[in-house]
């Protein structure tokens, strides 16, 4: 059962804290985690992107020029894509770049990328954020307490002082715990959470 320390605010341990073996300590599956960013990553697209081919471009129905004897190359429009103005070749089109992924597959993903980070040690649980306004400085502090690098913290809710003091750290984000996802996990440097939350995963994703 992986174990953990209890750190206050201020970089203070305050005991240890046993994590659940199902989430915190669960074989890493690097293809489930793959597949699930992949797929994040692609959902994301907007799929806007558009240009016009050859029969859609407004002109050209006249031939330029002859066929033969003016020593020039034949052409039989002048909005071929070769010629400037013409349409573009396999032009793009809107389309909908979505791919589905399977819950079971996106929850073995995210116990995998928590599980990561408890072995590499890139997890650190805060007993509370004592913040009574927005603080960059506090914040910083708290960082440099626990070497904590490109930090992603995850809330039980949204908190507005702690999202206002970690906005102007480079790297840092934060997030709350319904939209915990594989792609924060993996791109994050240090994991940062309060024991409210890792009891909340456990409850979610254990079994």
């Amino acid at each position: 059962m992986p174990t953990l320390k209890l750190v206050s605010f201020q970089g203070e341990q305050l005991g240890e804290m046993q994590l659940a073996d199902e989430v915190f300590g669960a074989p890493v599956h690097v293809p489930a985690m793959h597949q699930v960013v992949v797929a994040q990553l692609a959902n994301r697209r907007r799929g806007t992107q558009s240009a016009k081919t050859r029969g859609e471009v407004r002109g050209g129905g006249k031939k330029p020029w002859r066929q033969k004897k003016t020593g020039r190359a034949r052409h039989g429009s002048t909005r071929s894509p070769i010629w400037t103005g013409g349409g573009v070749t396999h032009a793009p089109k809107p389309r909908d770049y979505s791919q589905k992924v399977n819950k079971k597959v996106r929850r073995l993903a995210i116990r995998s990328a928590l599980s990561l980070k408890v072995r590499d040690e890139l997890m650190t649980v805060v007993q509370s954020f004592d913040l009574s306004k927005p603080s960059t400085k506090e914040m910083i502090a708290f960082f440099s307490a626990v070497n904590a690098r490109k930090p992603l913290i995850v809330l039980p809710e949204s908190n507005e002082s702690v999202a206002k003091s970690a906005r102007n750290v480079p790297g840092a984000k934060v997030i709350n715990m319904g939209n915990i996802n594989v792609y924060d996990l993996l791109n994050a440097g240090t994991l940062v959470m309060t024991p409210e939350v890792v009891s909340r995963l456990e409850e979610v994703y254990v079994g």
